[in-house]
């Protein structure tokens, strides 16, 4: 944008900003009903539209004087990626603002018709880049909220239960990758530290393969747990799975491996001192 057309667009900004708010308002709500939510951000948008045109006027948006627009923009891409809208339907937010602008830029230079169109193309420019950036920080917010709902499904997946005084339980369902390993490993050992646990089962039934880098993982978390203090038996050691694991030459011998969650849990008793007795049923 040239100094003398930013200068143009910021004159005609602050003469008309009122008449530009309310037709935006009007072109963007689409004949519903404008809530008071969407007034405050058009009208703060469009002041520091206003003042960022004013100070830079060559329409260069990494220069410090965009920064309050691009942090507006920001939190409004964040805010409504969280409601569920797409970047596209974001950046219309920006993108409606051409058509008020270019209805008061076509009564005030019509006289001009050089200005009209110089003036016209560089706005055009302008307000396709803030378009551009509003998608760029839309996607990057969805993204952010996609990945703190994975991690936690993932919370939510990986439950650790306290079986009995000092044995917790670990059951594992789906696939363990390095993602989940470490959801793992900071769930085991932040119950091991607030039970205080001696023994820690994890239960692999629910784990369809098994290839080298499960194993891995598995290694890593029996490790990490032995550091605080926990004995770690592995259940769930289903044939296939035993083959397997001798197939990919995985060093479990220092492990405590169960075929059923129920062995493995006479194994953590025995190991805490504890036995359950079973009483004879009485006869009818």
């Amino acid at each position: 944008m040239s100094q003398a057309d930013g200068k143009r667009l910021g004159a005609l900004l602050t003469e008309h900003e009122n008449p530009i708010l309310e037709a935006w308002l009007a072109s963007h709500s689409r004949g519903g009903a404008i809530s008071p939510e969407s007034r405050q951000q058009s009208s703060e948008f469009l002041a520091a539209l206003k003042k960022a045109v004013q100070r830079a006027p060559d329409g260069d948006i990494g220069s410090p004087a965009w920064s309050e627009v691009k942090r507006l923009l920001a939190d409004l891409s964040a805010a409504r990626a969280r409601q569920g809208a797409t970047p596209s339907d974001v950046a219309t937010f920006v993108f409606s603002l051409k058509q008020a602008l270019f209805g008061v830029l076509r009564e005030r230079y019509a006289a001009e018709p050089q200005a009209l169109v110089e003036t016209a193309w560089d706005a055009t420019i302008l307000l396709d880049r803030l378009g551009l950036y509003t998608i760029e920080m839309a996607q990057r917010s969805r993204e952010d909220v996609i990945s703190r709902q994975q991690q936690e499904l993932l919370e939510l997946t990986t439950p650790v239960v306290e079986l009995w005084q000092d044995i917790i339980a670990l059951p594992l369902i789906g696939t363990l990758d390095s993602a989940r390993t470490q959801v793992v490993m900071e769930n085991l050992l932040q119950k091991i530290v607030d039970t205080g646990s001696s023994v820690a089962i994890l239960d692999i039934t629910g784990v369809p393969m098994v290839d080298t880098l499960v194993a891995q993982h598995l290694l890593k978390t029996v490790a990490a747990a032995r550091l605080m203090g926990a004995d770690c038996i592995i259940s769930g050691i289903r044939p296939q799975i035993a083959q397997t694991i001798v197939h990919l030459g995985v060093d479990l011998s220092e492990v405590t491996t169960k075929a059923t969650l129920a062995d493995a849990f006479k194994v953590a008793l025995a190991r805490t001192g504890a036995s359950i007795s079973q009483q004879p049923s009485r006869a009818g």
